[in-house]
């Protein structure tokens, strides 16, 4: 054995290992349709493991943990943040994928990735930039920029299909990536549930009786039923799905909370002033860049810094170019060094 091989023999192991235990459907690391740009493999981790570990290290993934879910720079620790949202969504898929026994390196991944191009501000921010941008802005192609051009990660095309795939309304093309769409579903209607419950937006009785009926009313058993109808209703099945009845639910309870929560209620009440942040950043970064850069481009530059900010820092930059600042004096500390030598 050469020692190129010897190096190797730990993530051919891997390799191996899923080929003997994981599902017939799942997908298999020696069988991915690899990366746009070549490169050594990794002597200890499969193709997928390093996909995950790339975008745990990357910047915008760090970025995620000052970034809002559902409540704009929450105060209370104990609200989501798009980063504890993403983690969520990464333990749920991963429950799913291991008990379908699908390849869960690749689903953590997918997941850990699927937020990564989402703006400052949630869904309000998302919204104001594809009112701006031409041909629209979506979080989920944006999420795709980030890993290819704007940190160059160079993940698989599985992972970068599932990051794509996650929204509703694209078809995955892997069982993995059908696993983070729904997981994505099941982990914000539940825990947007808890922190509107806690915000005292909605109570729990308020919920529509049927769903409570079906799932429960209490947060973990009505999780575990939802993760519960996908995982018997997919085992040695081609496709990933919840079973008909739950995914009525599970869709009803969506909808109500997209009446009672997430348009138009107390939890949006700071978002006409989101809006007006980001209106008047892009405006003032279009004209910044004029003299220096082809007008073609600007747009595209603006979209990707933007985009890429996290709450507090757009809030902080419009209050750099936008918010008058008292006149500082140039003495400082000077005083202090005075009365050091009126002592002395």
């Amino acid at each position: 054995m050469s020692s190129t091989e010897e190096k190797n023999i730990i993530r051919k192991h891997l390799e191996q290992r899923e080929l003997e235990i994981l599902s017939d459907f799942a997908t298999k690391s020696v069988n991915s349709k690899g990366r746009k740009k070549l490169e050594d493999e990794c002597n200890l981790r499969t193709c997928f493991q390093r996909d995950r570990d790339r975008i745990l290290h990357s910047k915008a993934f760090r970025r995620l943990k000052h970034k809002t879910q559902v409540f704009l720079s929450p105060f209370d620790d104990h609200f989501r943040t798009r980063l504890t949202h993403t983690l969520e969504v990464s333990q749920i898929a991963r429950t799913i994928s291991r008990s379908l026994a699908l390849n869960e390196d690749l689903t953590e991944a997918i997941a850990l990735g699927h937020d990564l191009g989402h703006t400052p501000f949630g869904h309000c921010g998302e919204g104001v930039l594809d009112e701006l941008v031409k041909g629209g802005f979506h979080h989920n192609i944006q999420s795709v920029r980030v890993v290819e051009v704007l940190e160059d990660l160079n993940l698989c095309r599985e992972t970068i299909d599932g990051i794509l795939t996650h929204t509703w309304g694209y078809v995955p093309k892997t069982p993995e990536a059908q696993v983070v769409q729904l997981a994505d579903k099941i982990a914000y209607i539940n825990h947007d549930i808890e922190d509107s419950i806690r915000a005292g937006i909605i109570s729990e009785s308020d919920l529509p009786k049927d769903c409570i009926q079906y799932f429960s009313s209490i947060q973990s058993k009505r999780l575990d039923k939802m993760i519960n109808e996908v995982v018997f209703n997919s085992l040695d099945m081609p496709k990933v799905a919840m079973s008909e009845e739950g995914w009525y639910y599970t869709t009803k309870l969506r909808e109500w909370m997209f009446e009672n929560v997430y348009v138009d209620s107390p939890a949006k009440l700071e978002e006409k002033k989101a809006r007006r942040v980001i209106k008047e950043l892009f405006a003032l970064y279009v004209d910044m860049l004029k003299p220096y850069c082809d007008e073609s481009k600007i747009e595209r530059i603006v979209t990707d810094y933007i985009s890429g900010m996290t709450d507090r820092y757009a809030v902080e930059k419009f209050k750099e170019n936008f918010i008058p600042r008292g006149f500082q004096s140039s003495t400082k500390d000077d005083y202090l060094f005075k009365l050091a030598n009126m002592i002395n």
